[in-house]
């Protein structure tokens, strides 16, 4: 009787050390849950910014990784570093202010061109012709897999004449630096080895 009694009690703290093992366990399981709902919590109130609307209500607003971004942005940089460095008109002012804005954006290789250009009379032809130039940026390839980012931008010129239109592809090829952001360069980026690997005509359409 006494022999039963014993196994009994062994018995029974198997059982109470058993149970002790699962309440602990899911004691940290529920711990360890928490901590993880609470942190995934904060993380998602970190990402987001309340900004007061002139003064008189608050909007939500949603942060980022800006390196998400940078991608993006980089074409954003070079395509509008095109459309103001190629988009003349022939009105001087307008030509010197979009070259002004454009060569912010890049280093001396681009005002380089630029001289070469004016030294041939290349604006003046524009001016005295009453031409007008447009471009379509078709597509810029950026390679992020080193630095500084090689860039290729495959675009196409309309040259406006009033007797005909003429359309020329442009190939351009050049590197992205790192930079400081301003109000003129908002991206952050500066163009350097600018150069034109091809701009010649495709067909000319009379007016």
């Amino acid at each position: 009787m006494e022999f039963k009694s014993l196994i009994n009690i062994e018995t029974s703290f198997r059982q109470l050390r058993l149970y002790s093992i699962i309440f602990i366990c899911l004691c940290a399981g529920i711990t360890g849950f928490s901590i993880w709902s609470a942190y995934d919590f904060a993380e998602a109130q970190r990402q987001k910014i309340y900004v007061l609307d002139d003064g008189k209500s608050l909007m939500l607003a949603l942060s980022q990784d800006l390196s998400q971004n940078r991608p993006v942005e980089a074409r954003e940089h070079v395509r509008r570093f095109h459309e103001l460095f190629f988009t003349l008109s022939p009105d001087k002012s307008a030509i010197e202010g979009n070259i002004r804005r454009a060569l912010v954006l890049s280093d001396k290789s681009a005002f380089n061109y630029y001289k070469d250009l004016s030294e041939k009379g290349f604006y003046n032809r524009i001016i005295s012709g009453n031409i007008n130039q447009t471009v379509q940026i078709d597509s810029v390839l950026c390679n992020f897999d080193s630095y500084p980012y090689d860039v290729f931008t495959y675009a196409r010129q309309m040259i406006i004449r009033e007797s005909n239109i003429t359309e020329r592809s442009l190939i351009t090829h050049c590197r992205l630096l790192n930079s400081v952001r301003s109000d003129n360069n908002p991206h952050g980026f500066t163009i350097e080895a600018f150069e034109i690997r091809e701009n010649k005509d495709i067909r000319v359409l009379d007016r």
